[in-house]
């Protein structure tokens, strides 16, 4: 599964995602969604979350 759909994704969630900096290496960041900050359904480059952790990014996986 992918991170473009929001009703897909929420809080408690395992899911790998791309920081701001990581974003030319495509490195994913594994973390628990805290936040969901895209307030619209979906987005191209996925849905940005924020971390337990505090850190940013958009959703490239779910992992189950």
């Amino acid at each position: 599964m992918n991170g473009t759909q929001r009703s897909s994704l929420y809080p408690g969630l395992k899911v790998e995602i791309v920081l701001k900096k990581d974003q030319r290496s495509g490195k994913l960041t594994q973390g628990i969604v805290k936040d969901l900050l895209t307030k619209s359904a979906t987005h191209p480059h996925g849905i940005k979350v924020r971390l337990e952790d505090g850190q940013v990014g958009r959703v490239k996986n779910i992992i189950d």
